[in-house]
């Protein structure tokens, strides 16, 4: 026998446990980018294994409801105890399994869908169990079936979108992805204990005992390493020392799981990497005068901003969507913030919203990989750094392709041409082995680099050169399209399907 539940236990349950659900959904992506990065990709193949989850747990949540009340309040609190073990599972499993899973499948749709469906299906799944239960024994009850129903129904959009907000907002930049997940485990935990007391508790004491060992693995999980050295509302931080004497420091920042800069402490003028090299060195060429201006989409480790500073260039006006980035480049990075002005919001927000600044050079740095904000590839926002740059300035921009591939770099070149009179490729001149990821900087501006060569260090000298007008002619008309605010594929342009 059963006892009498409350619709306002029901519907508060339902709320609950939905919230918990899309928090673990939102931790999901965080978790994953250390390891994969945070894409379209990993975005799609999260809510894809996570709805895959629901739906099964609904399935058989359906099934459970056809049981007698309490049987069936008390199964669903097993699957409930069940999703609070394979939460924290997750912490523990997903450290483990990253690696052997993203070397064995190599196509990375199909490595980050399986990653995410080895480590987040199972928890997904027992979270879809309860809704069905609940909403039998809600209109089994209740004296009107139809706002029972309703109530229902409802609490689990206001849980979701509950969840949604104080993952987003909330628990990940305040407490971490590792010790959410742990809140989420307690969460259900607790959830579980309560199905149990509404259907009466099991005879044999089962659930105290699972109750002890999801404890264990809540307090197993606290105590696993973390994977960042700081977690941001955006992103995972890393430090790596990577200095050859100790007394000499050299400092890489890894932002999720891609290396954004290099920077040493006793040379702030010397680029570590080619695109900083390239970015660098290409703004003294190109710059209209020796005290120049400049505009910076993205900050990462701040490498070039302060190769600036310390040449004594002019203004320099960084736009870093994320403040721990830059609290990060300075306690770590050598980034003296006097030097120069830094925005923290999206930079072409920070374009559009200061429209009588003129920038003698402009430089985009948002490219990671298979990643790059799509509103910093279109047409509109060229057009918009055009318009904020002054007379003979320049816009510069990191671009990172495969050699077999060249879609995105093609359309990027295709699109700055109707804003740009002359558009200009720049790479490092050495052959590149088939398949191997190439980085470029494309310049737009009205008038053409003095040099067609130039020879910087990154560390060690290296030589870089621009393409030759006829092949730039020839990528993007052959393989670019126009990239806008309505249609840019960056993402498919960029990712590897092969």
């Amino acid at each position: 026998m059963t006892r009498v539940i409350p619709l306002w236990l029901l519907v508060s349950a339902q709320a609950v446990i939905s919230a918990a659900s899309l928090v673990v959904e939102i931790v999901a992506g965080r978790m994953l980018a250390p390891h994969v990065g945070m894409s379209l990709y990993t975005w799609t193949a999260v809510i894809a294994v996570v709805l895959a989850g629901f739906s099964a747990g609904h399935w058989w949540g359906g099934r459970l409801a056809e049981m007698p009340a309490a049987a069936a309040l008390r199964w669903t609190g097993g699957a409930l105890l069940a999703g609070a073990l394979s939460t924290a599972g997750a912490v523990l499993i997903l450290p483990v399994v990253a690696g052997p899973v993203l070397e064995a499948v190599s196509q990375p749709v199909w490595s980050i869908t399986v990653l995410t469906a080895i480590v987040f299906f199972l928890p997904s799944f027992f979270a879809g169990a309860p809704s069905p239960v609940l909403a039998k024994i809600a209109v089994e009850t209740a004296v009107r079936t139809g706002p029972a129903l309703g109530a229902m129904f409802a609490a689990g959009a206001v849980g979701a979108i509950a969840g949604t907000l104080l993952a987003g907002f909330v628990f990940i930049s305040w407490l971490g992805s590792s010790t959410t997940l742990v809140v989420v485990t307690l969460v259900y935990l607790l959830s579980g204990l309560l199905f149990f007391w509404m259907g009466r508790w099991s005879r044999n004491g089962g659930e105290f005992v699972a109750s002890a060992i999801i404890t264990g693995a809540a307090i197993l999980a606290l105590t696993a390493p973390e994977i960042c050295d700081r977690e941001s509302r955006y992103f995972c931080l890393r430090i790596q020392d990577i200095s050859a004497d100790p007394s000499d420091p050299v400092r890489l920042m890894v932002i999720d799981h891609l290396a954004h800069g290099i920077s040493a402490q006793r040379l702030p003028e010397v680029q570590f990497t080619e695109h900083t090299a390239m970015l660098d060195q290409l703004s003294m060429l190109r710059a209209p005068r020796a005290e120049f201006t400049s505009f910076h989409i993205g900050g990462g480790n701040f490498a070039v901003p302060r190769a600036f500073a310390s040449r004594g260039t002019g203004a320099i006006t960084v736009a870093e969507i994320d403040p721990a980035v830059t609290q990060m480049a300075v306690e770590s990075f050598w980034f003296d913030p006097e030097t120069a002005t830094v925005l923290h919001e999206d930079g072409r927000r920070a374009l559009l919203t200061r429209p009588d600044a003129r920038f003698d050079i402009v430089i985009g740095d948002a490219f990671t990989d298979v990643v790059v904000p799509v509103h910093l590839v279109t047409q509109e926002f060229f057009r918009l750094a055009a318009d904020r740059m002054s007379e003979g300035g320049s816009f510069l921009m990191n671009v990172i392709d495969h050699e077999d591939r060249l879609g995105a770099l093609s359309s990027i070149v295709a699109t700055m041409q109707t804003v740009f009179p002359v558009v200009e490729v720049w790479t490092e001149q050495a052959q590149p082995s088939p398949g191997q990821r190439m980085v470029f900087v494309v310049v737009g501006g009205d008038a053409r680099t003095q040099v067609s060569t130039f020879v910087a260090p990154a560390p060690e000298n290296r030589k870089f050169g621009a393409l030759a007008d006829g092949l730039v002619a020839q990528l993007a008309k052959q393989r670019g399209q126009i990239l806008t605010d309505d249609y840019a594929p960056i993402d498919r342009l960029l990712g590897r399907t092969d």
